[in-house]
């Protein structure tokens, strides 16, 4: 892992997430702290200090002499995360530039235009999505917010990759995008954000379909 001239708990704790996301790590057993840090080239203090931050964002969970482990997975809890990253995306929205907005919807209609098909391969989902909302929100400068929303999303993607393959088929409704847009090209910004709202609710129902309590 590159050391940056930043605190090194805040980079180790990037790196678990994105080693998460791109499911590299093994959720099913409890952390090995000593070959985790062996494997970021870290020594456990500020390894320690990042699994105590993920734990307080819900990410992962401890037991006394047992140590951390991730945190077991439920439909209620994908429901509950479901409605915080979209009330949290909404705020990010909100407080986005609208200049910046105006400018960028053009782009965002294009893109969800470009990707109108109404099935695809869960993986190409999940990658067009990301792309898409990161454009969206790509005006927000509230740095604590963005970074909050990227954790809380990266466990949504644990429940995703549980509940179907990389290459299970999933159904989408490209039409949710489009809306969103252009209702930012219309300068209308409170329909952007419940259109915002209704999307992440849509997407949470498909998810639960192939998700058992």
């Amino acid at each position: 892992m590159p050391i940056e001239n930043r605190p090194l708990r805040e980079q180790v704790k990037e790196e678990l997430i994105k080693r998460l996301g791109r499911g590299t790590i093994a959720t099913s057993e409890p952390i090995n702290e000593g070959q985790l840090a062996t494997e970021l080239g870290v020594s456990r203090t500020p390894l320690r200090e990042a699994l105590i931050t993920l734990e307080r964002e819900g990410v992962i969970t401890s037991e006394r002499g047992k140590g951390f482990r991730f945190t077991p997975l439920s439909a209620q809890e994908f429901r509950d995360l479901s409605a915080i990253v979209a009330t949290l995306e909404a705020l990010a929205l909100e407080s986005s530039d609208p200049e910046h907005l105006a400018a960028t919807a053009p782009r965002l209609l294009e893109k969800a235009r470009a990707f109108s098909a109404p099935q695809a391969p869960h993986d190409v989902i999940e990658r067009y999505d990301d792309a898409w909302h990161d454009l969206l929100l790509s005006g927000c400068t509230n740095n604590r917010l963005m970074k909050l929303i990227t954790s809380l999303k990266v466990t949504m993607h644990r429940y995703e990759r549980v509940a179907l393959g990389d290459q299970d088929i999933l159904e989408r409704s490209a039409v949710e995008h489009e809306r969103i847009a252009e209702c930012l090209q219309r300068g209308d910004l409170d329909a952007a954000v419940a259109a915002l709202k209704e999307n992440w609710n849509s997407g949470m129902h498909r998810i639960l379909e192939h998700l058992k309590d």
